[in-house]
């Protein structure tokens, strides 16, 4: 029998607790990793001096844990706007520096909706911002990790072949593949193996097919007319979904992929029971 040697790790903004609190819960659960949204509130870096990183570092370390990455999703429409990303460029880079700060290499974020048509002039918008962050990810030694789900995998390969840097990476997500493009996660894995530093752990399925930009619209803008989101896709308990895991776990094994999977449980009025759930799922998959 195969055994892994991947680790698991967990949303901590999923357990809807403050952050400390949800680092507690992680322990509990089981997971050896966490990873915590880090744009806003207690987690902002503007809000966090060298004292405090070291304090919140030692909390996490006390609890047996290590932090697999940070969430830098700044939200809106990612870095598609030119007159928005001077400010969401200079946050990136002090969340970058809040990762080394907490000892991960990795921040994960949507960076909006990558074009299939290069022409398209969103195309150089969003190669400007991530080159720039790639390079800056190339001096601090981290890594930016654009998350799956806005397009399909071979255009998103596309767009990281075309940067002149190499601090730009991906965080795998098999379920926004499922539920927005249709992509197969397992085929996702293969094309993007140069590129996959975090992965999350996450199930769902996909209702009724549609443009992934206008599913990407409505969670930038925060609803848009009367869509309902629930008519296209939903996401489901781990393994109760349309993620094959045994052969996703199989094809991150056969690209030397041995980062984390962390669990990101969105939707669900038991979020501690599911993320237990999802965390015990993993343990019997990577056994």
């Amino acid at each position: 029998m195969v055994m892994y040697s991947n680790k698991i790790g967990v949303m901590v903004d999923s357990f809807k607790l403050d952050v400390r609190a949800g680092i507690k819960k992680a322990k509990e659960v089981g997971a050896d990793g966490i990873q915590i949204y880090a744009v806003s509130g207690s987690m902002d870096p503007d809000h966090l001096n060298k004292d405090q990183r070291k304090e919140l570092l030692n909390y996490i370390k006390s609890n047996g844990l290590t932090v697999s990455a940070l969430c830098g999703d700044l939200g809106g429409h990612g870095f598609t706007i030119p007159e928005e990303n001077a400010w969401k460029i200079e946050k990136s880079k002090k969340i970058m520096e809040l990762a080394k700060d907490m000892e991960t290499d990795v921040v994960t974020t949507h960076i909006g909706v990558i074009p299939e048509d290069e022409t398209n002039s969103r195309y150089g918008v969003l190669q400007d911002a991530c080159e720039k962050l790639g390079r800056f990810g190339d001096r601090l030694g981290a890594t930016f990790a654009i998350e799956t789900g806005p397009e399909r995998a071979k255009t998103l390969k596309k767009f990281l072949d075309s940067l002149d840097c190499n601090g730009v990476g991906v965080n795998l997500d098999p379920a926004n593949l499922v539920m927005v493009t249709g992509d197969d996660p397992v085929e996702a894995v293969t094309t993007l193996k140069d590129y996959i530093v975090h992965t999350h752990a996450k199930d769902g399925i996909m209702i009724k097919k549609t443009d992934p930009k206008i599913i990407y619209d409505f969670f930038a803008e925060g609803g848009i007319g009367d869509l309902r989101l629930e008519d296209y896709f939903a996401e489901k308990p781990l393994g109760q979904g349309k993620v094959d895991f045994g052969a996703y776990r199989k094809a991150l094994s056969q690209i030397g992929y041995e980062g984390f999977l962390t669990v990101e449980r969105e939707v669900g009025e038991n979020p501690e029971r599911d993320i237990k759930d999802a965390v015990n799922f993993l343990k019997a998959l990577l056994r």
